[in-house]
């Protein structure tokens, strides 16, 4: 059989259990109100939480970047790419987001993607146990693996079954790793109790706040700041392509802790740095997520997911209750999620249909993205779609 055939009969199966997966097409910037594919519609599919992707403010200061810095950064950090854009976003994300620890400092990166492979892969490797939530993203996953490190899964948010696992434990170098906003489900990690027992056990946690980063805590400052945690066992993981609007990440933690990764991370030594325009756009992000403005669009985030809640629980299907802006509403089939998504669609919404393998079998499920910017007629519109796709079922 020729390789090619082989690839058509694994994409025919795909189709065939209706997990096959297409683009759709946004003519328009990111935000809650888009053209996507030719038609207008009402976005439920992004992780833009703050609305900010789209604001003037950030589209100013990607321009200003480039006309500063240029589009390119040229080359790797460690060659020639590391921009003045670059050194200042660092040192704002220190503070910003580093009061968890003494001497914060922080390492940027590409992608978030890269930010988690290269933090875990640095921290852990042949000789370290690597405990793992069960629902951590694939970039976790995969950089557990990558590590070569004992990997030991424990089933989600079970601080009890982690307890016994670290018990049981005789590797010196152990890491506890974990989402801090699981993208799925919106649960959020019991980051206390998940640091206690680091601490009691001389491990890492490492806490990827992709999700919670720009919402969670006071001005936005993540997950571990609304935990109110201090610890030098802390590792803190951020994006800026969802609530900050722009792109990239970061790792914080210790100055140490970013010593050893900007020597030995490889995801960061061995890829060209991100535009340092991004970086620039970044650095007024965080300014306007501090502010006033960001406190008035979390609050009226916060109004959102409450009202979002209420109307998924009148729903026939099964929500997953979340405090964060992932509303998840589980339906179960796949040819089931992927019609309900439909027929939301031929009504003007996009909410995205997710599936196995991100989701368990049987647990397909519409993943109801909120944005500040989103109205409270945006969320009357989904309910009276929901209404009426129910009683179409």
């Amino acid at each position: 059989m020729h390789p090619l055939d082989t690839l058509r009969e694994g994409l025919a199966d795909l189709e065939a259990r209706a997990l096959l997966r297409r683009h759709r097409v946004a003519d328009t910037p990111c935000a809650a109100h888009m053209t996507v594919d030719g038609r207008a519609t009402v976005g439920f599919a992004s992780n833009d939480y703050l609305g900010l992707a789209a604001h003037p403010l950030l589209a100013d200061a990607v321009a200003e970047g480039a006309r500063r810095f240029g589009s390119g950064s040229g080359g790797s950090h460690l060659l020639g790419g590391h921009s003045r854009a670059h050194a200042v976003l660092a040192d704002e994300l220190a503070a910003f987001a580093g009061g968890f620890v003494d001497a914060p400092r922080a390492l940027t990166f590409s992608t978030g993607y890269m930010s988690n492979v290269a933090a875990v892969t640095a921290l852990a490797g042949r000789g370290t146990t690597l405990f793992s939530d069960a629902l951590n993203h694939a970039s976790l996953i995969d950089g557990a693996r990558l590590s070569r490190a004992d990997v030991q899964v424990y089933p989600h948010a079970d601080t009890a079954a982690l307890e016994a696992m670290l018990e049981a434990c005789d590797t010196p170098a152990k890491a506890i790793v974990t989402d801090a906003v699981f993208s799925m489900d919106g649960s959020i990690a019991p980051l206390a109790r998940l640091l206690e027992l680091a601490e009691r056990h001389g491990a890492w946690l490492l806490v990827d706040d992709a999700h919670g980063f720009g919402v969670l805590g006071p001005q936005g400052r993540g997950a571990v700041a609304q935990a109110a945690l201090r610890s030098p066992n802390l590792v803190y993981l951020c994006t800026f392509g969802k609530a900050v609007g722009v792109a990239g990440a970061a790792a914080i933690a210790h100055e140490t802790v970013i010593e050893w990764l900007l020597q030995r991370a490889r995801p960061y030594i061995f890829t060209t740095a991100a535009s340092p325009a991004e970086a620039h756009a970044v650095s007024a992000s965080l300014a306007l997520i501090a502010g006033a403005e960001g406190d008035a669009r979390r609050a009226h985030l916060a109004a959102l997911i409450e009202r979002t809640r209420t109307i998924l629980r009148a729903t026939p299907w099964r929500p997953i209750d979340s405090p964060t802006a992932v509303q998840p509403l589980i339906i179960g089939g796949n040819e089931d999620t992927l019609a309900l998504t439909a027929r939301l669609d031929a009504q003007g919404l996009w909410v995205p249909a997710i599936r196995p393998p991100t989701v368990p079998a049987g647990t397909s499920r519409l993943r109801i993205s909120l944005s500040a910017g989103h109205s409270f007629d945006d969320l009357d519109r989904l309910q009276a779609a929901l209404v009426h796709s129910g009683d179409c079922a």
